[in-house]
């Protein structure tokens, strides 16, 4: 007898739809698999043969066949445990296949017939609902997971028992109700279908509707009661926090360069505070390639801005992602974010010029025998070093380097990745006074507001043409909507003579100084607005000008 069930792979960030098919038939008690497995799925034969008896299902002698399509496609992992045994069910006839068709199916088993977690539901289930599936059994630990994928219905198991009694009937059904509601405490507006107030329920209010144009522009003081950063805690550095949301308004990678102690990594950390609150749309794409990466934990949907801060000893692929199963690296897992390289100049010098094609593309593409895997890597590149090894030059009253030491230290930065950094600024040493001060320090809520506007011009400018940031011009675009005016076009080619630019850096202050207009909510760059940007670009010149 043959039976079908669907089940999914993931493959980059998405759910490859999978049908399992099992057949039955007299001959040798065998038990095949076959579809280009992985040494997991092939693994699952034993898993699901002994799982299958302890839940209490006895199997006739017969020649069990099952196919993995489609073939062409490497399955990796342990979530076709329990589709691969409700199909060997079904082919025997203890459970009707009519059930299956509106059906997909993952799930890893114990040998006991219990149904363990897996990696990947979120994006699994979203694709489930884009091919037409109406309903999934997912694990009871994925299933608030699952569910935040609203118009499908999602039922979370503990067992391959329940799995099977769900397919019956009515006692399935009921079943069905009963988990879902206690998923949720009891909070569902509908039968597996999570709708808007469930959504925000499990976000706990933090996300907004819509796509990347809604943005939130309430004030929410919570962050600083909840006791995150926030900018209010920073003080001084006033020349830094306006180069910064500067950056954060268009999305421009920006690099700091100070004295130890001068404040660059706790302005750093600040950074994903001033950014617009994430869409739904946005949420759901960041929780995709958290899911893929088993990174989710007990939340359903990513609710806040990344940040990642890798350690300086990271090695290439846990920084762009790939390995033997291709996985999202920091740069995926910063998506919508911010990826904070701290110490810049320690990192290996070839795990820092593979990021070069990734702030560019804003993508990763991963390139195996068995296929090409793309990560997004829409992330805002922040970074921060020292000047010297020491950490003090130019100051000769503290710094002991040569010239020569200093030289090679910052020529561990290459300068086609310098020139990635629409902003370069220099982070000053505090003095005890600028410490001692009293005066209230503008809090990261007031920041938001003014990047949240900015964000919004720059969202009805570029509306319908697949760019949402200042930072995503092309060329092309940089003619359409930054026009200079006589007087603006003699300053800039008189800093690119000067300053001895480059095409690619030319083009980013043209980007920044755009930036700038639009957090004056000026459609005109006026030569302020340029001398701001230039000034973005000297800090580099005065450390690798000559």
């Amino acid at each position: 007898m043959f039976s079908k069930v669907y089940s999914a792979a993931i493959h980059g960030i998405d759910g490859l739809i999978v049908s399992v098919e099992a057949d039955v038939s007299n001959g040798l008690p065998v038990f095949d698999m076959v579809g280009y497995l992985g040494s997991e799925v092939k693994e699952a034969r034993e898993r699901v043969r002994i799982a299958l008896r302890n839940a209490g299902y006895l199997l006739p002698a017969k020649r069990i066949t099952v196919n993995l399509s489609p073939a062409d496609i490497r399955k990796e992992g342990t979530a076709f445990d329990l589709p691969v045994a409700i199909a060997i069910l079904t082919a025997f006839g203890h459970l009707p296949e009519e059930e299956l068709k509106d059906f997909l199916i993952i799930g890893e088993l114990s040998l006991d017939g219990k149904v363990n977690k897996v990696n990947g539901v979120l994006p699994i289930v979203y694709s489930a609902k884009q091919q037409g599936f109406t309903k999934c059994i997912v694990p009871r630990g994925n299933a608030g997971e699952g569910a935040a994928v609203a118009g499908i219905q999602v039922f979370g198991v503990s067992t391959l028992k329940e799995a099977a009694e769900l397919l019956l009937g009515p006692k399935g059904k009921a079943l069905e109700c009963m988990d879902q509601r206690e998923l949720f405490g009891g909070s569902l507006t509908g039968k597996g279908e999570l709708f808007e107030e469930n959504r925000r329920k499990m976000s706990g209010g933090k996300i907004s509707e819509g796509g990347q144009g809604n943005l939130i522009e309430e004030d929410t003081e919570e962050d600083s009661a909840q006791g995150l950063p926030d900018f209010s805690e920073v003080a001084g550095q006033r020349a830094a926090k306006r180069a910064i949301e500067v950056a954060v308004c268009g999305m421009h990678n920006i690099l700091m360069i100070g004295p130890p102690g001068s404040g660059k990594t706790m302005l750093a950390k600040r950074i994903p505070t001033i950014m617009p609150e994430l869409s739904f749309e946005e949420s759901m794409e960041i929780s995709k390639i958290y899911s893929i990466a088993g990174l989710l934990g007990q939340q359903p949907l990513v609710t806040r801005r990344p940040f990642r801060s890798p350690h300086h000893t990271i090695t290439t692929t846990a920084l762009v992602g790939g390995g033997a199963t291709p996985k999202p690296g920091e740069v995926s897992l910063s998506h919508l974010g911010v990826l904070f390289l701290d110490e810049l100049p320690e990192f290996q010098k070839n795990t820092l010029e593979v990021l070069r094609q990734p702030l560019e593309e804003k993508s990763v593409t991963i390139s195996r025998l068995r296929g090409s895997y793309q990560y997004p890597a829409g992330f805002m590149a922040v970074a921060a070093m020292n000047p010297c090894s020491c950490g003090y030059y130019p100051d000769r009253n503290r710094c002991n380097c040569t010239i020569n030491m200093v030289k090679r230290y910052l020529g561990r930065i290459s300068q086609p990745l310098l020139d990635r950094f629409d902003i370069c600024m220099e982070a000053l040493p505090m003095n005890y006074k600028e410490l001692q001060q009293q005066e209230a320090q503008e809090s990261s809520s007031a920041i938001r507001k003014r990047v949240s506007m900015a964000r919004q011009i720059q969202l009805e400018r570029y509306r319908g043409q697949n760019i949402y940031f200042n930072s995503e011009l092309t060329p092309r675009a940089i003619k359409k909507y930054c026009k200079l005016e006589a007087k603006e076009q003699e300053l800039l080619e008189e800093a690119f003579v000067r300053m001895n630019l480059s095409a690619r850096a030319y083009h980013r202050i043209l980007k920044v100084a755009r930036t700038i207009a639009d957090m004056d909510q000026s459609e005109e760059i006026t030569t302020r607005h340029i001398s701001e940007a230039i000034c973005y670009r000297s800090i580099d010149q005065k450390y690798w000008g000559e």
